[in-house]
């Protein structure tokens, strides 16, 4: 893959284009004849052929000198948005709206009051409708600007009902904005260093958010303002490591939008989140007969075509299916059936939106697929997608993710074999810890635990693992030492040892034994 295709975003914007998209571009631009051999078509004709960037092949074929070529790719760019837009625009409810609005202005400064009004009436049902109070208010406070300016023989029946119309929707766009922003805040505290690591974490968190939580009645809070409280409570809660109540919110976040199913046509992303992390936190519940019923209902709505298909959804839909799939085997212990059945299809998909994937996604990606490598005993391919998270520039990203990775990356290498410079890899695994300020008890434990183990005689190797297990163990329910074994089941590798046993076999029959109980 190119790294120069990453970065033309002209490119990368023709890649996305369905069929009818470039079919809808074509007659777009072709309404005008002049057109038809523009130095924009050409571009576009050569530029859809392209699976990577190459400047050379376009000049080369056709007559766009280099000086001309930035400009002529700006206007290619903007030409395919506005076709866009304009094929898009009875989808987009906030495309309508707007449209009606610059309709209605342009009215307005012709002087004709009463048509921009018309126009403005029809955009406002639009946004009520949507329950979109941010446009809402910008149309109220243009029709308050006509309304006071001109006399439009309404004014005395209309000042009164504007104000106070003007008034409740700063009032809940204050409560909608409070909330949002809660949410977000709360999420990229968690992108950057996942779960809370000691008691200055938890406390910092609880603090945030009980002060940045505004006061409400839930009986009160429109669609939009419950979905920010319960993703905000999700995030709490998940930061928190309280999964249960964090399976609460979630299935509330769920749930609320299967009361109100208009809204899942209108925020599919949102959707598609709550569903993410109400299985994510049934994963960690190990909760397994009610995981496989949510994942079964997930992937029908997917396959009945229920939840809208764009660029957006069809990228969270590959990351959720595949990373939950993955979760599914993890719970199983079926690491070698995973790989036939999982990876080759992940792949074929992977292929396809790479250059639309975050660095977040693709993170977490190869971490679930490394972790699925090791549960089967293929260390060379856990070794590889380990590499690539620890090759990331990004430190500042998901760092808890970095720092687990660089454990199991250990683990598999002392499994492999690949121990020659054990302890160049131990050093650095230590320095990056410290340098993320991550090093609390168990992640000492395990470091000097392989540290040691050079001075350890091959008879008494089964007892060490012993040792650390026993160590170990103790912290399996602590409030913040925990998290360690949400990222790595170092207790069913260290049982592998002990037992000689695959880790496969391990949790395979751990497994069994739980849901046969249950």
């Amino acid at each position: 893959m190119s790294k120069y295709n990453k970065l033309d975003h002209l490119l990368l914007l023709i890649q996305t284009l369905s069929k009818s998209e470039k079919r809808n571009f074509k007659l777009y631009v072709n309404r005008i004849k002049k057109n038809t051999f523009s130095k924009f078509i050409k571009l576009f004709e050569i530029m859809k052929k392209m699976n990577f960037y190459d400047e050379k092949k376009i000049l080369k074929n056709t007559h766009i000198s280099k000086m001309q070529l930035s400009n002529v790719k700006a206007h290619l760019y903007k030409q395919i948005l506005i076709s866009l837009k304009l094929q898009y625009t009875e989808e987009n409810y906030d495309i309508q709206i707007r449209e009606y609005l610059d309709f209605s202005k342009i009215l307005y400064n012709k002087g004709l009051y009463i048509q921009s009004l018309k126009l403005l009436k029809k955009a406002k049902i639009i946004a009520r409708y949507y329950e979109s109070n941010t446009i809402l208010l910008e149309l109220v406070e243009f029709e308050k600007m006509i309304e006071s300016q001109h006399i439009t023989r309404s004014l005395y029946s209309r000042s009164g009902e504007l104000s106070s119309e003007s008034k409740e929707l700063i009032e809940k766009i204050q409560c909608n904005n409070a909330l949002s922003n809660l949410s977000l805040e709360l999420y990229g505290l968690y992108l950057k260093v996942g779960y809370v690591r000691n008691k200055k974490d938890k406390v910092f968190i609880e603090t945030y958010f009980r002060t940045n939580l505004p006061k409400f009645d839930i009986d009160k809070l429109s669609f939009y303002e419950k979905l920010f409280l319960y993703q905000a409570q999700v995030w709490y809660h998940y930061i928190r490591q309280d999964f249960i109540m964090c399976y609460r919110s979630s299935h509330k976040w769920v749930e609320l939008f299967k009361n109100h199913t208009k809204e899942k046509k209108i925020s599919p992303v949102s959707y598609l989140k709550g569903y993410h992390y109400l299985l994510e936190t049934l994963f960690y519940l190990n909760h397994y007969s009610k995981f496989i019923d949510v994942l079964k209902k997930f992937e029908q709505e997917v396959q009945n075509g229920e939840i809208l298909m764009n660029g957006n959804t069809k990228i969270l839909i590959f990351m959720y299916i595949y990373t939950n799939r993955i979760n599914k085997h993890y719970m199983e212990g079926t690491f070698s059936e995973g790989i036939k059945k999982v990876i080759p299809s992940l792949f074929t998909n992977f292929k396809k939106i790479f250059n639309r994937l975050d660095s977040h996604y693709i993170m977490i990606l190869y971490y679930k697929i490394a972790c699925l490598y090791f549960g089967s005993g293929d260390n060379k391919n856990t070794i590889l997608y380990l590499s690539k998270i620890m090759e990331n520039k990004k430190k500042n990203l998901r760092q808890d993710l970095q720092c687990f990775a660089r454990l199991l990356y250990l683990i598999a290498c002392y499994e492999s074999g690949l121990d020659e410079n054990m302890d160049q890899k131990i050093q650095s695994t230590y320095k990056f810890f410290i340098q993320m300020d991550d090093w609390y008890i168990v992640q000492k434990e395990i470091i000097y635990f392989f540290k040691n183990l050079g001075n350890v005689y091959p008879h008494q190797i089964k007892s060490q693992f012993k040792k650390l297990r026993d160590k170990l163990i103790k912290y399996y329910n602590h409030p913040y030492e925990k998290r360690t074994f949400l990222y790595l089941d170092i207790i069913s590798w260290l049982n592998s040892k002990i037992e000689n046993k695959s880790v496969e076999v391990i949790i395979n029959e751990k497994f069994i034994k739980t849901n046969y109980q249950k």
